[in-house]
């Protein structure tokens, strides 16, 4: 009795302002107020404060995934990097480890069943049974959401909220890239779009947690961010075509080629350069997903000799785990990675999605959500 006397409340508006998008295939945002809704068993209510913003969002409000199963409806509300307050606890919730006041996180996989063959093998980024947040479910580009009291993910206290909101996907889906990857400590590494939202933790999280040499692939334009970020060598995608590039990576090292390759932009033409400059038993590794019609990756042909005669391997990463995100956000809140980010108003996110789609953004763009 006394525990439930003292226990946090919260004053709980009836409604409250979500972004969605309105016109799906276009870019195209729209404020609305929504009813807010109550927590079920087994669910959390959470006032978000921040929402990262993901070229993903753009990709699924623009019917641009041709792979994904169902076009975005219109009123989706988008976003997937969310941080807020454990405002309300469903019924049952009172022994689980989550709180009210608690400060905790939703990422892209906003639920994950816990019981499929992928969850009880650790691997939850790619539960049968996920909901995906912002595509059929709603997202976190709004004041407050529901979301599992068993999925959340808690906030470490020295990080910042924005500062934690592009861990929980940016963050997250490279440091599991990386580690994918194979490669070993004092090993090359190659990041490509390195100066985007992805790329540039990536960078960061490669060089400076696990003490890769990387090579920072992008447009000039993103050179100092990138080498801010511990890229040991930048190169300019726009001075290089498909054969050239391949010899200036090879002759960065050594003429072997990098140990891995972590494709962070949605560039077909990426891929495809990738495998010409990885050196024997390396590792692509898939991240950025390409709009428009699905492709294969060119030259992965199984008879080769790039594919065969040098063992290389082509590995798919769509997200962490949560026990990945849980890493990476230490990382951040050690000071080991430091997202390049600038704060906007939610009024602004159809702006930002329009520099996103002009190639114009640099690092990451947090929305505050208060």
């Amino acid at each position: 009795m006394a525990a439930a006397a003292t226990q946090q409340t919260f004053d709980i508006p009836k409604k409250y302002k979500a972004i969605v998008y309105d016109k799906p295939g276009t870019i195209s945002t729209k404020i609305e107020e929504l009813d807010t809704p109550e927590p079920g068993a087994g669910e959390v209510l959470v006032r978000l404060t921040h929402s990262g913003v993901c070229h993903s969002d753009m990709g699924v409000m623009e019917n641009a995934w041709r792979g994904l199963p169902y076009p975005t409806q219109a009123g989706q509300v988008g976003g997937h990097e969310g941080v807020g307050i454990v405002y309300k606890l469903g019924p049952g919730n009172e022994a689980r480890k989550v709180k009210v006041g608690d400060r905790v996180g939703i990422k892209w996989v906003a639920f994950a069943c816990g019981a499929c063959l992928p969850c009880l093998e650790g691997r939850d980024g790619v539960c049968f049974n996920q909901k995906i947040s912002g595509y059929y479910y709603p997202g976190t580009f709004q004041q407050f959401a529901l979301a599992p009291a068993n999925y959340v993910t808690p906030i470490p206290e020295a990080l910042s909220s924005e500062d934690a909101a592009p861990m929980l996907c940016a963050g997250v889906t490279t440091y599991s890239a990386l580690r994918k990857s194979n490669a070993k400590s004092g090993q090359w590494v190659a990041i490509v779009g390195a100066g985007g939202g992805l790329g540039h933790l990536a960078t960061q999280i490669g060089s400076r947690g696990m003490a890769f040499r990387i090579i920072g692939i992008d447009h000039g334009s993103k050179a100092s961010l990138v080498k801010e970020c511990g890229a040991e060598a930048f190169l300019d995608i726009t001075k290089f075509d498909d054969k050239t590039i391949a010899e200036e990576v090879k002759k960065m090292t050594g003429g072997l080629g990098v140990s891995a390759v972590i494709v962070c932009t949605a560039s077909n033409r990426a891929y495809a350069q990738a495998l010409d400059y990885l050196r024997f038993g390396g590792t692509l590794v898939c991240v950025g997903m390409p709009e428009g019609d699905p492709q294969p990756i060119a030259k992965s042909y199984p008879t080769s000799l790039a594919s065969v005669a040098m063992e290389h391997t082509i590995k798919g990463s769509a997200v962490g785990n949560q026990k990945e995100a849980l890493e990476v956000l230490d990382l951040a809140a050690r000071g080991v990675v430091k997202t390049h980010l600038r704060v906007e108003k939610m009024e602004k996110l159809t702006e930002i999605f329009q520099e996103m789609s002009e190639g114009k953004m640099k690092g990451r763009v947090v929305l505050d959500l208060q």
